[in-house]
Order: structure tokens, then sequence, then C-alpha cells
């Protein structure tokens, strides 16, 4: 991939009101007209430039927009108050009762959780399906099938999609194929893939701070415009809309996403291989031994690495319990939910991010209950990181203390 979002991003260059290096914040609900035609207009969606509430849209939300627009390369973008506010708008926007997905089967378990509970109430369904298996994509594909939807990197087995090979499979279908890019901003250009629309998290590694919560949907100006609709946009009538402060803050945190990426990158990536070396299970994509790899290398820009997540499995959701408590009280990280923070992060995803999937489900997906995943923070000294997580799993009989250090 040589598509530079990094610097098309640098070159976005607002400035405040008085002159700031800075956009203004739009600290207003509402806005006023000059006109009462304006106004009619800006409701029939008529007009440019021009503000009516803020659920619909404010310069501070749009300001972002435009910055995630040229992350993903794509004609316009939404930002909305939660990942799963970008990402329910977009099914909602697109299906209608009758209709059917066909999604990962491994995603996010609250993806997962609106696609099996929640849609079924609008008649939609939904085929869960092994992603990296394009020939099982297009038998699921129907005569109702209204899109392809999977995750860059799956959470939390780190699965590659085939973002090219799916792009053809949506295209030959005349539908399209969302792509959620949380796990891998700036590594992977999903839309410059071949996706159609590209959702992200904003709480993540976009934002960085762990102080947020938020969404973007990137795609074409006329999708973006129908979801903001005030007839039947799903954004819009929704009210997942992102606050102008919110929005201010994560886009003065993009402005750095370029040297986080790389790194959470170059931390995961050091630790994968040392961890490996110790015999541990430990999925990465930048293992030779990840099943993905080669896809990987063949989709990523590989200025930014192989990404900042990481799973080890260590056998049994006790032990895994147990090195997580341990890790914490030594300062390693928190045991917590989320990613992309400047600190360490580790949960055991059975019972945390995909707990939402039932436990045979899991199993059937190879999600063991000793499966830790980490999202490997910003450490200056990587190495003595890796001492003391392998000190944690030494005291715990994780690890045995005769295992070489290299």
């Amino acid at each position: 991939m040589d598509y530079k979002a990094s610097e098309h991003i640098q070159d976005l260059q607002y400035f405040g009101e008085f002159g700031g290096v800075n956009p203004s914040i739009s600290d207003s609900s509402t806005y006023t007209f000059l006109s009462a035609k304006t106004m009619f207009d800006t409701f029939e969606g008529n007009t440019e430039g021009c503000y009516l509430y803020s659920r619909h849209s404010s310069p501070s939300n749009l300001y972002l927009g435009e910055a995630m627009a040229q992350l993903e390369g794509t004609e316009s973008a939404n930002v909305y108050a939660s990942g799963m506010g970008a990402i329910t708008a977009v099914i909602l926007q697109l299906c209608d009762s009758g209709d059917h997905i066909v999604c990962s089967r491994t995603i996010y378990g609250g993806t997962y959780a609106f696609l099996k509970n929640f849609v079924k109430k609008f008649n939609i369904d939904v085929s869960f399906v092994d992603i990296t298996d394009l020939d099982t994509v297009e038998k699921s594909i129907t005569s109702k099938t209204k899109m392809i939807y999977c995750e860059a990197i799956s959470n939390p087995l780190l699965e590659v999609a085939d973002i090219p090979s799916l792009s053809k499979i949506a295209k030959k279908n005349d539908m399209p194929l969302i792509v959620d890019n949380t796990f891998s901003p700036l590594t992977i250009n999903a839309a410059q893939l071949g996706a159609d629309i590209v959702v992200h998290s904003l709480t993540k590694f976009i934002n960085g701070s762990s102080d947020c919560v938020a969404g973007a949907v990137c795609g074409t100006a006329d999708f973006c415009l129908s979801l903001k609709d005030v007839n039947n946009g799903a954004g819009m009538l929704l009210g997942s809309t992102l606050d102008s402060l919110r929005a201010a803050s994560i886009l003065k945190n993009m402005r750095t996403l370029h040297i986080r990426i790389k790194k959470h990158s170059e931390n995961a990536h050091y630790l994968a291989k040392q961890f490996e070396k110790d015999g541990l299970k430990v999925v990465y994509p930048g293992l030779e031994s990840h099943s993905g790899h080669d896809l990987m290398k063949s989709q990523m820009n590989h200025e930014y690495g192989f990404g900042g997540m990481l799973t080890l499995d260590v056998g049994s959701v006790e032990r895994a319990n147990a090195l997580m408590e341990l890790m914490q009280k030594e300062k390693l990280g928190y045991l917590a939910v989320s990613l992309g923070f400047y600190k360490t992060l580790f949960s055991a995803s059975g019972t945390s991010t995909s707990s939402e999937i039932p436990e045979e489900e899991q199993k059937e997906l190879g999600l063991s209950q000793g499966l830790i995943r980490f999202s490997i923070g910003l450490d200056n000294d990587i190495h003595k990181t890796y001492i003391t997580m392998r000190s944690c799993m030494e005291k715990l009989d994780i690890l045995s203390p005769e295992t070489s250090l290299t």
C-alpha cells in the first residue's frame, strides 16, 4: 500500500476564530439563521456550510470527519458518539425487514450481540461465517443479502481478512463490503483495498488516551449524507452524534497517530517474537507462524508495522486471571478492556469483550478461556517490560525459569 494517510491528515490545516492553531470548538446545540428560507433549505439538505442543530452536524464534527476521510481516503466521513453508534447506523441504514447479512464469525462482542440478538426484531437474518474461507463467504450469499461485514483484523483472534478478494465478491453480487478497521488504523487502509464503507471505534488507537467514547463511518459523500438525512437517516434519527468538545479533543490526538502506531507495533512485535521463542502460544500477525502473515504483508502499510494487538493462551481462565492480576500489581499495565492506550491493557476475551458470544460458540471459534488479549502500550524500554512480564509468568509456573533468555 502506498496511500499516505498520515501526510493527508497533516495537510489539513484549520485556523481558530481568532487565529488559533487549533480550530475553534463549536459549543452550541443549535444555530441561528438570518433568513427563514435558509433554515428551510437546510432542513431540505440543499445548503452547504450552514448548520442547523448539533445532532445533525457541527463544525467540530465536520473537522474530525474530514480527518477520518483522509485517514481512509474516502470522499467523506461522519463521526458518532460511539463505535457501536457508527456500526448500528450503517447496518440499519442499509438493511430493511427481510434482508440478510453475511458477517465474520469472529467480531467484537457488541457487534455480534447486535447482529445475533437485536436485528432479528426487524426480521433481518445474519449468517456468521469464517471470513477467511472465501468459498464459504460466496456460498452464503442469497438474493436477500445486503452486505458483507467483517473486521480487517478480527477481535479477538486476530484473523486477517482478505479485503481485495472480499471486495470482488461483494461487487460481483452488487452489494457493499463493510470493514471495521478499529484494530489497524494506518496499518491497513481498508477503503484503498476495496472496502465500500469503513467503520472505526475512535475510542481506541485513534484517540489513544482512553478518555472518551466515539466512532466514525467513512464512505462516499452520498452515503454519509444519507446517514444524516432528517427524514430517514439512521445516524440522524437514532441520535448517536458525537459531542463537539470530544470531536475537537480527538482531532488533536489524531495528529500523533502515526507516531503512536509505529511504537505500538514495534513493541508488540518484539514481545510476540520473544514469547514465541519462550514456547508460549502467541498469536500476532507479524509472526511467520500466523496463518494470515503473508496476506497481512500484502495489504499493510509496512511503515506502521503489524499493529499493537497480540494474544497469549495460558491454558485456563484461572491462570489468565492470576497472570493479569500480577501484571497489574507489577505496574505493567491495566486489567481493563479496550485498546490503544499508552499503557498496556489486557483482558481475558472469553469473559469480557467477547462474553456476548456463548461459550460453546467460543470453543467452535477456537477462543480459549485462557486467551488473554493484549493491547501493547508505548513503553520506552520494551525489553525491560518483557523481563518483568516473564518474571510474572515464572512465578505462576506459566514459564519455566530454565527457559533461556534471548
